[in-house]
C-alpha cells in the first residue's frame, strides 16, 4: 500500500509578510469606534468675551460696526441634534463710529427705542457636534429683529473644551427683505444685507451622560 502523502504548499516570502502583519495586527488590543456624547451640552456665553462686528457696503464706501452682546445661553444635544435657548445682542449698542448715522439707524431703521434687543434661538444643528475639539456645523434657527421671527441658517465653527468653549460664524441678514427700511437715498445707496461676524466665548457644562 502507498502512503499518501500531503505537502504544505510553498508560499513566497510576500505572503508570509502579509500573514505575519494580519497575525500582529489581530493580537492588539481592539479599541471601540468613539461615541457621542450621550448628554446634554450646556454653552453659556460670556458677554464681555464675545463680540458682533458688522459692514454694509454702499455705492460710496463700506459701512463698518459693532453691536454688544447681552447674555446667551444654548443647550445642544449632540445624538440627536436639538438645540435650544438663545443668544441676546444689544440693539441700542449699534455703533459705526459716526454720531448721525447711528442715530438714523437707531431711530429709522432698528427703531431700538421699542425694540431694545435682537436674539437669535436655535431649534437644530447639522453636522457632528464632539464634545471636545473642534466641530463645523450649521445651525438652524429664528432671528428675531424689531420683533418679528424670521427662519436662519449659521454656519458655525466651535471650539470645545474642558469647561469652556469658543465659537465663530459669519453670515448675512438680508435687513430689507425682512421688512426693515432702506436708509438709501437720492446721493447713497446702501446693500440690502448686512454681513455679520460673530465672536463667542463662555463657560461649558456637560449634563446628563459621563
Amino acid at each position: 500500500m502507498h502512503l499518501l502523502r500531503l505537502r504544505a504548499p510553498s508560499l513566497s516570502p510576500a505572503s508570509i509578510l502579509a500573514i505575519t502583519a494580519l497575525l500582529v495586527l489581530s493580537a492588539l488590543p481592539q479599541h471601540a469606534a468613539p461615541q457621542t456624547f450621550a448628554g446634554e451640552l450646556v454653552l453659556n456665553l460670556d458677554p464681555a468675551q464675545s463680540q458682533m462686528r458688522w459692514s454694509l457696503g454702499s455705492t460710496v464706501h463700506t459701512v463698518h460696526g459693532t453691536f454688544a452682546l447681552k447674555q446667551g445661553s444654548l443647550q445642544l444635544e449632540p445624538k440627536s441634534g436639538k438645540a435650544s435657548g438663545q443668544i441676546v445682542v444689544d440693539a441700542t449698542s449699534g455703533n459705526s463710529g459716526n454720531d448721525s448715522r447711528d442715530k438714523k439707524m437707531h431711530r429709522e431703521v432698528l427703531d431700538s427705542a421699542h425694540h431694545g434687543d435682537i436674539v437669535f434661538r436655535p431649534d437644530r444643528v447639522e453636522g457632528k457636534i464632539s464634545d471636545h475639539g473642534t466641530c463645523s456645523v450649521q445651525v438652524h434657527g429664528v432671528f428675531v429683529l424689531l420683533g418679528k421671527e424670521h427662519e436662519l441658517t449659521v454656519p458655525v465653527q466651535a471650539d470645545l473644551a474642558a469647561d469652556h468653549w469658543a465659537g465663530s460664524a459669519k453670515f448675512s441678514v438680508p435687513f430689507i427683505d425682512w421688512g426693515l427700511k432702506n436708509p438709501s437715498n437720492f446721493l447713497l445707496k446702501v446693500d440690502h444685507v448686512v454681513e455679520v461676524e460673530l465672536e463667542l466665548k463662555g463657560s461649558l457644562q456637560r449634563v446628563g451622560a459621563p
